[in-house]
C-alpha cells in the first residue's frame, strides 16, 4: 500500500510543517536510523520539520543555531565583527536533511528545501521572537555535491579543508543562496559550504 502511494505521488502535493510534540520520538528514530551522521541534539534554538505527501512522511529537516565562526560566510555577508555579534542569531543552520529511503521522486529534495524556506522565518519568529534572514549548511564533499541546494537557489560559499579542532561541531550546513557549515574532522575530505539569503536586511 505504501509503495502504491509512493508511485502515485507528485512533488506538487508536498507539504512541509513543524514536527508536533508527539512526533518528535519518531523523527529522532528515523533520523538516527537513516542519516549517515545519525541523530544528535541540535545546538541552540532549533526547529524540526517533516515533509509529507498524502499524509506519508517523505523527508525530515532540522535547523539550529548558526556556526559561531565561519570566515567565508562572514566575508560573503560583508559584516564587521561588531555587526556579526548583534546579527548572528538571525542566521539558521540546516544541521540535518534526510529524504526517507523509499522516496525517489524527481526534484524532491530541492522542492522540500524550497517549501521549508517559505515558512522558516515566520515559524522562527513565532517560536523564538525573531526572524531568520539567512540560512547556511555544510555538505560532505566525499558523499554529496550539494545539487539539491543549488537547485533550490543556494550559493556555494566555500570549500573547507580539515579542521580537527572543529570535529565536534555540526557537520552539515548550507544557505539557500549561499551556504556554510562546519569543517570536517582531520580524517574527512573537504566540505562545501552553501548559503542563501531570505531577507536583505542582514547587514543593516
Amino acid at each position: 500500500m505504501a509503495e502504491a502511494g509512493i508511485l502515485g505521488a507528485n512533488v506538487a502535493s508536498l507539504t512541509v510543517r513543524p514536527v508536533r510534540c508527539e512526533e518528535r520520538a519518531r523523527w529522532r528514530q528515523l533520523m538516527n536510523a537513516h542519516h549517515y551522521l545519525g541523530f544528535r541534539p541540535i545546538v541552540g534554538q532549533s526547529l524540526w520539520y517533516v515533509a509529507t505527501c498524502a499524509e506519508q512522511w517523505v523527508a525530515l529537516l532540522g535547523w539550529g543555531a548558526a556556526a559561531l565562526k565561519c570566515a567565508p560566510r562572514d566575508a560573503w555577508i560583508g559584516w564587521t565583527p561588531a555587526l556579526k555579534f548583534h546579527r548572528l542569531h538571525l542566521i539558521a543552520n540546516n544541521a540535518r536533511f534526510l529524504i526517507l529511503p523509499e522516496w525517489h521522486l524527481p526534484n524532491l529534495a530541492s522542492r522540500v528545501l524550497a517549501l521549508n524556506l517559505q515558512r522558516l522565518s515566520q515559524d522562527w519568529e513565532r517560536y523564538y521572537g525573531h526572524p531568520i534572514l539567512l540560512v547556511e549548511t555544510f555538505v560532505d564533499a566525499s558523499r554529496f555535491r550539494g545539487t539539491c541546494y543549488l537547485a533550490a537557489g543556494w550559493k556555494t560559499a566555500a570549500a573547507f579543508a580539515s579542521r580537527p579542532e572543529l570535529r565536534s561541531w555540526p557537520r552539515c550546513a548550507t544557505w539557500p543562496s549561499a551556504g556554510c557549515g562546519w569543517p570536517p574532522p582531520s580524517t574527512s575530505p573537504p566540505r562545501f559550504a552553501f548559503a542563501r539569503t531570505i531577507n536583505s536586511e542582514l547587514c543593516v
